[in-house]
C-alpha cells in the first residue's frame, strides 16, 4: 500500500486527484499508477484503469488472475468492473468513498448478478493516510 500512497501522493503534485494504484503479481509488482484523468484528457483514466492496463501489456494478456490491486481509495463503478473484468484475485484498497464508491457504498458492482468474478476484498489498508491525503488535497482547492 505505500507504493500506491506514492503513486496517490504524486498524482496529487500533478493537480489530479491523489489516488494511486498498485498491481501486485506472484513475481512482484507489475505495475503502479496515479490518476491522469485532467493530464490525459480521458474521464477514464483512473489510477486502477491505467495500472490494469499497464499489467495486462506486460504480462501480454488480457486476465491478471492470481494478482492483487492496492488502491488507495475504494474503487469507483467503472473500477469495480474493470478489476472484475480482469479476474484480479484480491483487492485492497484504504479509505471508503461513500460518495462515489462501487465496491462497499453506492452500486457494490460485484454483489451485482452480473459481476463474473469476485475478488477477495480488503478495505481500511492505510485508510488514515488514504483520507488525510484526499482531504489536504480538496482543502486547498477551496
Amino acid at each position: 500500500m505505500q507504493l500506491a500512497l506514492a503513486e496517490a501522493q504524486a498524482a496529487g503534485g500533478r493537480g489530479e486527484v491523489p489516488v494511486g494504484a498498485v498491481v501486485v503479481g506472484p513475481d512482484g509488482v507489475l505495475a503502479r499508477a496515479g490518476n491522469r484523468t485532467r493530464e490525459l484528457h480521458d474521464p477514464t483514466a483512473h489510477a486502477e484503469v491505467l495500472a490494469i492496463r499497464a499489467a495486462c501489456a506486460a504480462l501480454g494478456q488480457e486476465r491478471l488472475a492470481g494478482c492483487d490491486l492496492y488502491v488507495t481509495l475504494e474503487p469507483c463503478p467503472m473500477c469495480a468492473a474493470a478489476i472484475a473484468n480482469a479476474r484480479i484475485a484480491r483487492l485492497y484498497y484504504g479509505a471508503a468513498d461513500p460518495k462515489s464508491g462501487g465496491v462497499a457504498q453506492g452500486p457494490r458492482i460485484f454483489a451485482q448478478p452480473q459481476c463474473h468474478h469476485v475478488p477477495q476484498v480488503y478495505d481500511g489498508i492505510d485508510a488514515t493516510a488514504s483520507e488525510a491525503l484526499l482531504k489536504t488535497f480538496f482543502a486547498q482547492r477551496r
